[in-house]
C-alpha cells in the first residue's frame, strides 16, 4: 500500500521570496526518495507582494509537481492552510509552513508512522530557537488550552502534520470561519501520534505573525474549543453573590446586637470598582462569542481564489 502512496505537500506562503528556492530544493530531495506518486507540492500564495509568485511560476515550468493557488488577497495563515487542504489530491497530505522552520527532512518519519496505521502524525516541537519570552508564551498557551479545551489537544504541536485522506475529507466538511486547524485535527479523531521534531530558525525573510496575530490565533483556539470562560463568569457571579449574602448577614447581626453599622466606605468603593471591571471583562468575553457567532452566520467563504497555476 505504501508503494502506491501519492503524497501532497500543502504550504501557505506570504512574501517568502528569500525561501522559495531552498524550500523547493529540499522538498524535491525528500520526495524523490519516496515511492509511489506522482507527488505534488501545493503552494497557497496568501496575497504576496514580493517575487514569491514569480519564483513559483518559474519553478512550475521545470517541476510538474508544483501547483500554485493564488488567493485574491491576504486571508491569513489558517485560511491559506484551509485552501491547501481543499486543493491537495494525494492519499496523504503534509501541511507545513513555508519558512523552513518545519524541516522537510522530518516527512519520512511521519510517513513511517502512517505506514504503521496512524491517520494523523503531528510534529511536536522538541526544541525551539525563538526568544525566551516567545518560548515561555507558547508553553503557557499550549498548557492553558489543553486544560480548557473540550477535546484533548497535544502539547507543543503546531500545524506541521501528516493527514490521511479520510482526515482531510473530514476537515474539509468543517465550516467554521475562525479556524484553529491543529484543534480541528484533534477533534476529528482517528489514530493520532506525535513525532519529536526540532523547530528550526527561519531560513530567510521575516515572520508574518505579529504579536497581535499570535494573540488572535490563541483566542481562536480557546473560544473555538472551550466554553470555560463563559462558565467562569457564572462561577464568579455565584461566589460574589454568596459573599455578598454573608456580608449582609454579618451587617444585620452587628446592627441588631450592637446597634452600630459596620464601617467601610473605602472598602465599598474598591469592591464596586473591582466588580465593575470584572463585569466589563466578562462582557468582552461574551462579546467575543457573539461576534464569532455573527461571523459564522454570514457564511462567507474562507478565502477567494484568483488563479490556479499547475505544472506542465
Amino acid at each position: 500500500m505504501q508503494e502506491d502512496l501519492r503524497i501532497s505537500i500543502g504550504i501557505p506562503v506570504h512574501n517568502e521570496e528569500a525561501v522559495v528556492d531552498e524550500l523547493l530544493s529540499r522538498l524535491g530531495a525528500v520526495l524523490s526518495r519516496q515511492r509511489g506518486g506522482p507527488h505534488e507540492i501545493v503552494f497557497v500564495d496568501d496575497g504576496s507582494t514580493d517575487r514569491t509568485v514569480e519564483l513559483l511560476r518559474d519553478a512550475k515550468v521545470d517541476n510538474a509537481a508544483v501547483v500554485v493557488v493564488r488567493l485574491s488577497r491576504n486571508f491569513g495563515h489558517q485560511a491559506a492552510l484551509t485552501a491547501a487542504l481543499d486543493h491537495v489530491t494525494g492519499d496523504v497530505a503534509v501541511l507545513m509552513d513555508g519558512d523552513l522552520q518545519d524541516a522537510p527532512e522530518a516527512i519520512p518519519s511521519m510517513l513511517e508512522k502512517h505506514a504503521q496505521g496512524y491517520d494523523v502524525v503531528f510534529a511536536q516541537r522538541a526544541s525551539r530557537h525563538e526568544a525566551w519570552y516567545l518560548r515561555f508564551s507558547y508553553g503557557v498557551f499550549y498548557r492553558l488550552i489543553q486544560r480548557l479545551a473540550d477535546v484533548k489537544l497535544p502539547l507543543d504541536s503546531g500545524d506541521f502534520s501528516l493527514l490521511s485522506r479520510k482526515v482531510i475529507d473530514t476537515l474539509k466538511r468543517a465550516p467554521e470561519r475562525h479556524r484553529y486547524l491543529r484543534g480541528l485535527r484533534s477533534w476529528a479523531g482517528f489514530r493520532q501520534i506525535g513525532v519529536a521534531v526540532p523547530r528550526d530558525t527561519r531560513f530567510g525573510g521575516v515572520s508574518k505573525y505579529s504579536a497581535l496575530k499570535l494573540l488572535n490565533l490563541a483566542f481562536d483556539g480557546i473560544f473555538s474549543f472551550s466554553i470555560v470562560p463563559l462558565r467562569a463568569a457564572s462561577i464568579l457571579g455565584a461566589l460574589v453573590t454568596a459573599g455578598a449574602g454573608v456580608y449582609a448577614l454579618y451587617a444585620l447581626m452587628v446592627k441588631l446586637l450592637t446597634d452600630q453599622s459596620p464601617l467601610g466606605f473605602t472598602a465599598l468603593i474598591v469592591i464596586i470598582v473591582f466588580m465593575s471591571g470584572v463585569q466589563l471583562f466578562f462582557l468582552g468575553i461574551i462579546g467575543e462569542y457573539v461576534g464569532r457567532a455573527y461571523d459564522e452566520a454570514k457564511a462567507r467563504p474562507h478565502y477567494v481564489v484568483d488563479e490556479i497555476i499547475r505544472g506542465s
